[in-house]
């Protein structure tokens, strides 16, 4: 597992697995969100049962499952309130930690500078320069 700070209450990961839970809830996370679709992973890391293992380990657990091709603003907002709802810290996972990383993004347009947000990923190892015309197509609204 390798957690990647986007900001200071929100992370991204590649895949996380059970015995992760432990060494996620004493960095201080509060919540897991899954972005990973079940048919993407083995039924051993599908959201039942990570839920099942997250709720054990005392962290709230959310799943939100995005792929590129169906990602709209109805998920950015879901994820968005998510963080909210988890009254601290936030690790969302995915396969590489792109999608989260995209996902928290969408969400911050209009609430931060566009070159902050590429910033923020980019420092987490994320290159979404990419991104920028969709931010600035969100902002301007």
């Amino acid at each position: 597992m390798e957690i990647r700070p986007i900001t200071e209450t929100y992370a991204v990961s590649p895949q996380i697995e059970p015995a992760d839970l432990p060494a996620i809830k004493a960095a201080g996370y509060v919540a897991v969100i899954c972005n990973r679709p079940d048919d993407e992973v083995a039924s051993e890391v599908q959201a039942a049962a990570l839920k099942i293992a997250t709720e054990a380990a005392g962290l709230t657990f959310f799943a939100i499952p995005v792929t590129h091709q169906t990602l709209d603003m109805q998920m950015v907002a879901e994820q968005m309130d998510a963080v909210a709802k988890a009254g601290g810290p936030v690790l969302a996972y995915c396969a590489s930690g792109t999608r989260c990383s995209i996902v928290w993004s969408l969400g911050q347009a209009g609430k931060m500078p566009t070159d902050a947000i590429i910033a923020a990923t980019a420092k987490a190892g994320y290159d979404l320069s990419g991104l920028r015309p969709r931010l600035e197509a969100l902002i301007a609204g």
